[in-house]
């Protein structure tokens, strides 16, 4: 017998959701051609499939937050509507906290939340803090802990002037903040966002966007986050999943995302009085003149650009510099068009 046995390594959880070569199919009758469309259509067998999902696979850990991207069509709601029990696969596997979502449905129901910025799961006609007590009681939230988390969002998302407020004159931001509330109420293991800051202003976007990141930190709430705006991404996101045409494109970071699809770099140099801004040039660097400006652009692997700046620096008398890269949509946007175009 070994006096001295190692001790055991540490087992990894097991993700909180996980989804393996998940397929989706969808069929529709066949559209005919020639004359009397609309009655041959009454008879047509034949159908047409539309490939909505195509082998996708990803494992996403409890306390993630992760955003889930693509173009319209490329998948993504169906994909939603999968993990949260809405559609049936036509094939792989999808588990949510170890259910089956499909198939447990209620089970699966109770620990999940979704907000969906185009639909509200509000009363149109109740003051909001009547939705909030319907939402209680249809989930058995018990009275202490209800209170104490309505206080808790109230605080958070400064609902205090409009919780007597009948829902339909609420403005959207105010309504968007109702959702979160009541997707949150009965304390979720995880929680869908889709497009959750649509339409709104630039205040109630960072109210939302910071609010968000406070459950995700304090709670441990796991985030999927599904939108256009690359700005609720760069703020919230540190995992993405891209996915095209079903198909899952990237699965990473956003600095892994920048490195692979875009590495230039700009460097814009302002030259001082009397010195020729098409004259500045560094070995590595590409260099342009625009608005009477000298704009280097550069990959940093073959110059770094604290090295750029020097080299301009020693060789003219400048005012003033700024460095640039490609912003999160110019990123997007190229993956995508490398995407159509193969």
């Amino acid at each position: 017998m070994n006096p001295n046995p190692e001790p055991d390594e540490p087992t990894a959880s097991p993700p909180l959701i996980h989804v393996q070569d998940l397929r989706k199919v969808f069929q529709r009758p066949a559209e005919p051609e020639g004359r009397f469309k609309a009655v041959r259509r009454l008879f047509t067998r034949r159908k047409v499939e539309k490939v909505a999902v195509h082998d996708v696979s990803f494992d996403i850990a409890a306390g993630e937050l992760v955003g889930y991207l693509g173009a319209n069509g490329a998948g993504k709601s169906t994909t939603i509507k999968m993990l949260t029990g809405i559609l049936v696969p036509t094939s792989g596997v999808v588990e949510v906290a170890g259910r089956v979502p499909w198939r447990d449905r209620r089970a699966n129901a109770a620990h999940i939340g979704a907000v969906f910025g185009q639909r509200s799961q509000l009363w149109y006609d109740l003051p909001l803090r009547d939705s909030f007590e319907l939402i209680r009681d249809l989930y058995g939230i018990a009275e202490a802990d209800y209170r104490q988390r309505l206080g808790m969002f109230t605080d958070l998302l400064d609902m205090t002037d409009f919780l007597d407020t009948p829902v339909r004159f609420l403005s959207l931001g105010q309504r968007m903040r109702g959702d979160l509330v009541a997707a949150l109420l009965h304390s979720p293991e995880v929680v869908f966002l889709d497009e959750p800051t649509v339409g709104l202003d630039v205040v109630a976007k960072r109210r939302i966007r910071e609010f968000v990141a406070g459950i995700n930190e304090r709670l441990g709430t796991t985030v999927i986050l599904t939108t256009h705006d690359m700005d609720d991404v760069a703020a919230l996101c540190r995992r993405i999943i891209m996915i095209d045409r079903g198909t899952v494109l990237f699965d990473g970071s956003l600095d892994d995302l920048r490195n692979r699809y875009v590495r230039e770099r700009t460097l814009t140099v302002t030259p001082a009085a009397g010195v020729d801004p098409a004259l500045i040039r560094a070995d590595g660097a590409t260099a342009t003149v625009k608005d009477g400006k000298a704009v280097l652009t550069h990959d940093p692997e073959r110059i770094g650009t604290p090295d750029l700046i020097a080299a301009v620096t020693a060789r003219w008398r400048i005012t003033d510099l700024s460095v640039n890269e490609a912003s999160l949509d110019d990123v997007v946007a190229r993956i995508y068009d490398e995407a159509a175009s193969r």
